[in-house]
């Protein structure tokens, strides 16, 4: 008999997180990691677009640590759980500082803010930024109740920073020059 998706073990409005401890479905960490898991479906989007080899990594690398980050939030600190859960760390962290610096070096200084937009890849790009912003806000409301590790909330943050970078970097490649806005047109 093949195994199924289904179990109804959460008919009841709840889930259970890794450890197996059930909480509702409706909880601030099940809210968190589950921003986290609508993020990474956006970075699926973003990669069914042309872009740049080099963006195309740094995309896929991403996503496999917003996998990383969906378990690390799904799984709480206290009690540790009694086997090895993967955890964002600073290096997660670092990594992104140093591919925003790589792309800024390439784009054109922002005098504007700029709009949303440009090519596909581009405009998913800053939808997955607002997603992420979200996500951050959940879990920033999170680590107020309870310890979400300390670099969850740095990553969030600068993954919000190097997709905002990515779009624009998706458009310069392209040849596309950023919109910016304007108040009041």
């Amino acid at each position: 008999m093949a195994t199924r998706i289904y179990t109804k073990t959460g008919d009841d409005g709840t889930t259970a997180l890794f450890g197996g401890t059930r909480v509702d479905k409706d909880d601030l960490r099940i809210e968190a990691y589950g921003t986290v898991d609508e993020l990474n479906a956006i970075m699926g989007v973003v990669l069914t677009h042309d872009m740049t080899d080099t963006l195309r990594q740094e995309l896929t690398r991403i996503s496999s640590d917003l996998f990383t980050l969906g378990a690390d939030l799904a799984t709480p600190l206290d009690p540790p759980p009694a086997y090895h859960i993967p955890r964002i760390a600073d290096e997660d962290v670092l990594r992104l500082e140093g591919w925003i610096d790589a792309h800024d070096e390439d784009l054109e200084p922002l005098k504007a803010f700029i709009l949303p937009g440009g090519q596909p890849a581009a405009a998913h790009l800053h939808h997955a930024r607002t997603v992420c912003r979200r996500a951050e806000r959940c879990t920033v409301a999170l680590s107020r109740r309870e310890d979400v590790g300390p670099h969850v909330v740095h990553y969030l943050n600068r993954l919000s920073d190097y997709l905002f970078t990515a779009a624009r970097a998706v458009n310069h490649a392209a040849g596309v020059t950023d919109v910016p806005w304007r108040s009041g047109h």
